[in-house]
């Protein structure tokens, strides 16, 4: 089955670690016919030379959408999945790298599951070398628990997601919502009976780190907190209880020092 893969790039994007996670996609057991990369924005040189190199090295295999300002994740996202040329979409981010299998086992999984609209996986957390994983994101594998786990937290590994690309277009697509363009689709999908789950294994290697867990943090990550659970709420996907619950739960993580959250992230909320 022919599937496009989708990664946006912007100009704080580590060249070598663009070039690492580039290098995992076309030594799939299972190679994409279409690589589309947003440029979301001017880049840097170094990140220009590299996209460069793969144009004229594979030119019937990359395509490029170059953004003349950067719009962010989520609408770079949007404008991408409307220029890939397949049905079936996997998503990649530009500094984390692939299992070797990881296309075969999840396109092989959607074409044995036609009712199945979004497929991810678990992920193993690295500092330097992915080889020696820190930590692992688990996430629900059912469609009953991915439901039932996405009324508190995400229940997918963002970079992990193979989909179906009707689906997410019928859903809305990606839009704006600052640190939380994914959940608030897959909620929307869920909130419309779209089917999604998880493999119970690790596809997809993630970068981590102190600055990671920075990231994570502080008052305007926890008001967007805040409107995303207010939306969720207005959507009846979540009830008041849930919601006080889940405001509160954020609270305390989301104005923790750094070093302290990210001692929450690695015991209490990975394996």
């Amino acid at each position: 089955m022919n599937f496009s893969v989708l990664m946006s790039v912007y100009y704080k994007e580590s060249p070598k670690f663009l070039l690492e996670s580039i290098k995992s996609i076309i030594n799939q057991t299972l190679l994409p016919n279409e690589i589309v990369i947003v440029q979301d924005g001017e880049l840097t040189t170094e990140l220009t030379e590299i996209l460069g190199k793969y144009e004229r090295n594979y030119p019937n295999l990359f395509k490029f959408i170059k953004l003349d300002q950067n719009v962010g994740l989520g609408p770079a996202l949007a404008i991408g999945i409307n220029e890939c040329n397949n049905h079936i979409i996997a998503r990649m981010d530009s500094d984390d790298i692939c299992h070797p299998e990881r296309f075969e086992r999840q396109i092989n999984y959607l074409n044995e599951n036609p009712s199945i609209d979004v497929v991810g996986s678990w992920i193993g957390e690295f500092d330097q070398d992915y080889t020696e994983v820190t930590n692992v994101r688990k996430v629900p594998l059912s469609y009953q628990d991915v439901l039932n786990f996405a009324k508190t937290r995400n229940p997918l590994n963002h970079m992990t997601v193979v989909f179906r690309k009707k689906a997410v277009l019928d859903a809305g697509n990606y839009k704006p919502f600052l640190w939380n363009e994914d959940y608030y689709l897959w909620v929307r999908m869920l909130n419309q009976n779209y089917k999604i789950v998880n493999l119970g294994e690790i596809l997809v290697y993630a970068r981590t780190g102190s600055e990671m867990y920075k990231r994570r943090g502080g008052i305007q990550y926890l008001l967007k907190d805040i409107s995303l659970q207010k939306e969720f709420l207005r959507m009846n996907f979540i009830n008041r209880t849930t919601f006080y619950k889940n405001i509160i739960i954020r609270c305390f993580v989301r104005l923790l020092p750094n070093s302290l959250r990210g001692f929450v992230y690695k015991t209490l909320l990975r394996k």
